[in-house]
């Protein structure tokens, strides 16, 4: 598969400009390699980026222990003082970087948690969020909890 920049001008598709129209369309079975070469510019335009390194390759919005939304989350579980996350599919290397957020209460989303993470492994992780016995509320549950994982894929 090649990419040619063509100016609008060049086409003589019969679809007028103002269409909605599919210009490039790639198949499955290019899609990895389009993932892992392509690119974007800077603002600047000094430097490049490749889009593969820069995603997020795994993510989840926890309330308590039900998962409210995810990518890459095969599963997690209530370990006690910390949550058990479960990827769907490994990492390369347990090197990654997790960045993690939440809130003390879910309607009181101005209060911070602290969190931790521990254990790592290229399929799983320990996260360990505050609950809301340690914020101040009677409950002892785990509260709104969010990660995002930034690494390489195996």
């Amino acid at each position: 598969m090649a990419l040619t920049k063509v100016n609008r001008g060049g086409l003589n598709t019969g679809v007028s400009d103002s269409s909605n129209a599919t210009f490039l369309s790639v198949d499955a079975s290019e899609v990895a390699t389009l993932l892992t070469t392509a690119v974007i510019n800077s603002e600047g335009g000094a430097v490049t980026t490749n889009i593969a390194q820069g995603l997020s390759k795994q993510w989840v919005s926890v309330t308590n222990t039900t998962v409210n939304d995810s990518l890459n989350t095969s599963s997690i579980s209530d370990g006690g003082d910390w949550l058990n996350v479960n990827h769907t599919n490994n990492m390369a290397n347990d090197d990654y970087a997790v960045a993690t957020g939440g809130s003390q209460s879910y309607y009181q989303s101005n209060r911070g948690t602290a969190i931790g993470v521990a254990n790592v492994a290229t399929n799983t992780r320990k996260e360990f969020p505050m609950t809301e016995a340690e914020a101040g509320y009677a409950g002892g549950a785990f509260i709104l909890h969010t990660s995002a994982l930034h690494g390489d894929l195996a």
